[in-house]
């Protein structure tokens, strides 16, 4: 990874994922974020038992110790404070990248934030280390952060941090890992499997009341600066439609690069992400309308045959929501997004 850097179409470092929406557009999508069920129970006897062990989670840059339950967690990754939350952690700081909601926590996790309030110790492209000791954490949790080692041994001496797996691309790691290795360090291990295990359920009955996604094709691409990107299975946007059975299709497919979530792409190599639904990021509207306008965007069939997700306003949640894909944020997707997806599929 370079530092001129891409979150799944949001982020680069000129900005790309400066993005907004609104709590009132949130919430007229309706209650469906509760499908979670009583988030904040569950674990038994057994779960508090081992919680008061020490624990050992191996990472990217070795191996993190953790003794007990940690009572103050730091979310120094850009996603990390849903899966805390979800798990009943307590969040003494958090990472803003955008959204401006107060304290970084998106209407999907407001019931779990209940009335905790973190502190911001980490925006769009830096740390503030002398902010995360200011709230003297327990626990810094940056799976999705993409830390260096630099970060990591800065962090760990303040206290014991846990960085990104090795296994997958920095800011590639899926929900589900993301949510189990929180759980373990939390010390709400099982907790965390009964979370995974209810959102795979979801996507096994989305899978089934849509069987027309099943090897439908999809390409995520963003766009910002006048560069344009293509987001790899390894991405966590690209492999939230794969995991509904979407596939790539072999052109796109051939974009990607070992190791990187994301590659940069002329707009003459448009034809190779043509697929039956494109996915579109755009840093602002204005960057969506250029696109539209663009000759050779225009001659995709998905294009003229209406069949692209455009994202780039401020208001819309999918934005938001597809942005973080993360035990909470996800079912806003499978109620949400899916059923335009899918209808775009029967069409194709």
């Amino acid at each position: 990874m370079t530092g001129e850097l891409i979150l799944s179409g949001r982020r680069s470092a000129s900005g790309l994922a400066r993005r907004r929406f609104t709590r009132r557009r949130f919430l007229a999508g309706g209650g469906s974020l509760l499908l979670l069920g009583a988030v904040g129970c569950g674990g038994g006897s057994e779960e508090e038992s081992r919680s008061g062990e020490t624990r050992t989670i191996e990472h990217k840059y070795g191996s993190t110790e953790i003794e007990g339950v940690p009572g103050r967690v730091v979310s120094v990754g850009y996603t990390d404070q849903d899966p805390i939350l979800a798990l009943g952690g307590t969040l003494v700081g958090v990472r803003e990248w955008f959204g401006e909601y107060e304290h970084a926590v998106w209407p999907w996790a407001e019931d779990e934030l209940g009335d905790q309030t973190p502190e911001t110790i980490a925006g769009i492209d830096s740390i503030n280390f002398e902010s995360v000791a200011s709230v003297e954490p327990d626990l810094i949790v940056g799976i999705s952060s993409g830390m260096t080692e630099q970060d990591y041994e800065t962090l760990s001496e303040i206290a014991p941090t846990l960085p990104q797996s090795d296994r997958w691309v920095d800011f590639g790691v899926p929900w589900q890992e993301q949510t189990r290795v929180i759980g373990r360090a939390l010390g709400h291990e099982d907790r965390a499997n009964g979370l995974i295990s209810d959102l795979e359920g979801r996507f096994e009955t989305t899978r089934e009341e849509y069987p027309e996604l099943e090897g439908a094709t999809v390409s995520v691409i963003g766009t910002g600066d006048g560069l344009f990107y293509f987001y790899t299975e390894e991405d966590r946007s690209t492999s939230f439609f794969t995991d509904l059975g979407f596939r790539l299709s072999e052109e796109a497919a051939s974009l990607s690069k070992e190791g990187q979530f994301a590659v940069e792409i002329s707009e003459e190599q448009f034809s190779r992400v043509d697929s039956d639904v494109l996915v579109c990021f755009s840093a602002t509207p204005q960057e969506e309308e250029e696109l539209r306008a663009n000759e050779l965007f225009g001659r995709l069939s998905a294009v003229r045959e209406d069949r692209v997700v455009y994202l780039s306003d401020p208001e819309d949640a999918n934005y938001g929501a597809l942005s973080f894909n993360t035990i909470l944020s996800t079912p806003y997707l499978l109620d949400n997004l899916v059923p335009e997806v899918a209808d775009m599929v029967r069409r194709a």
